[in-house]
């Protein structure tokens, strides 16, 4: 493809106004999909290796005797790790502390915000139940997203009227600044159509790929635009039936590349080159969804291994089986939380406890006398491979 083809992929340049007297340029896009067509000769033995990891991935829920249980943990593992690429300390252990109405470490807006990224994936996969992913969908997500106190003033669930910007404290200096506000329903018209346009006749992986970037570009949102941008991806994968179950999560492939991930949002909307965009792109869904599959068959042998240590204990009883079953749904918890969703006592619950801490099962983390939190810390091992912190 040649320099000429590639620039008439490049949106434009609206020249606008701080205020009738500063002027900086805000980036108009080009409807999807790009035109000249994208150069699928390039990409189908990318895209081949990628819907063979995404199958493998999907057909896990085989081999899972709950794939709810994965479910439930991976939908958090994503909400820590979309939510620390904008600049939040919450870690996985922080989160599912807080689920458990125990102090977590982080910052408690830090970690009300993960909750409430979970809350909105869990709202958009009901909704897609019944209602086409659209405009009116984004919008409802999005007030979930932001139903926290960081998020209050952010215009929950409206599309913005007002110039936003990505680095810099004013337009003028910005790295990136989005359509103005008079342009945005154009281009969020357009970016609708494309998600329903049964004539474009792309992969979905090819789909949502695109789709990402447009989002960013538009950032239609005062704020949370990169998670719900991410979750897209997701929601699209799953509307189009590519997914059973919302199980790819690339956050932790786009923090671990976070300076290539922004670099290419950036190079699409300077040069028109989308190809190098879905080349990282596919490259993120082959290497996350064998993460994950790994990640899924890991769980299961440390399940089947635990419960054999513990049924040729000696120590084997009913309780002790239900509370490490209890474990793989919530593997931080109290035994308040045990006594209540295991219908046992309390001695009981703590005889059990003594038997798991003593096979190195389940550990106490917070070494106090009272209110004591128990982990199931070999499988949180498991989860919270990549979930630290970032370093700002």
């Amino acid at each position: 493809m040649t320099e000429f083809d590639l620039t008439a992929r490049i949106g434009t340049k609206k020249e606008c106004s701080i205020g009738g007297r500063t002027s900086y340029f805000s980036y108009v896009p080009k409807p999807l999909p790009p035109n000249p067509p994208l150069r699928m000769e390039e990409l189908y033995p990318l895209l081949d290796r990628a819907s063979t990891a995404l199958g493998r991935l999907d057909g896990i829920s085989i081999i899972l005797p709950d794939p709810s249980l994965f479910l439930y943990m991976y939908i958090r593992k994503e909400a820590v790790l979309s939510s620390q690429i904008e600049g939040t300390q919450s870690s996985l252990s922080d989160l599912l502390l807080f689920e458990a109405e125990a102090a977590p470490g982080a910052p408690l807006d830090d970690v009300t915000e993960v909750s409430c990224y979970v809350a909105a994936m869990n709202y958009g996969m009901e909704r897609l139940k019944e209602f086409p992913l659209s405009l009116r969908l984004i919008r409802e997500i999005h007030s979930k997203l932001l139903n926290n106190a960081r998020g209050g003033n952010k215009s929950p669930g409206e599309f913005r009227v007002s110039q936003n910007w990505i680095g810099g404290t004013r337009p003028d200096t910005a790295k990136f600044v989005p359509p103005p506000p008079e342009e945005l329903m154009n281009c969020l018209d357009s970016f609708e159509k494309f998600l329903h346009d049964e004539t474009v006749r792309l992969p979905v992986l090819i789909k949502a790929a695109l789709a990402h970037v447009q989002f960013e570009t538009i950032h239609p949102f005062l704020d949370g635009n990169g998670r719900l941008g991410r979750l897209l991806i997701t929601f699209i994968l799953c509307a189009e039936g590519v997914l059973q179950a919302p199980l790819l999560y690339l956050s932790l492939y786009f923090k671990a590349n976070r300076q290539a991930y922004y670099d290419h949002l950036q190079n699409v909307r300077e040069t028109g080159n989308w190809e190098d965009w879905i080349t990282f792109f596919l490259t993120g869904v082959i290497d996350t969804a064998n993460q994950a599959t790994q990640a899924a068959k890991h769980m299961i042998l440390l399940f089947d291994t635990d419960r054999t240590r513990i049924e040729e204990s000696g120590k084997s009883t009913a309780a002790t089986l239900s509370i490490h079953a209890y474990l793989q749904k919530q593997p931080v918890t109290n035994t308040t939380r045990l006594k209540n969703a295991c219908g046992i006592s309390l001695p009981t619950v703590l005889r059990s406890l003594t038997t798991l801490e003593e096979l190195g099962i389940v550990h106490e983390i917070t070494g106090k006398e009272r209110n004591k939190v128990f982990a199931y810390r070999q499988y949180l091992n498991i989860l919270n491979h990549g979930s630290e912190p970032l370093e700002y």
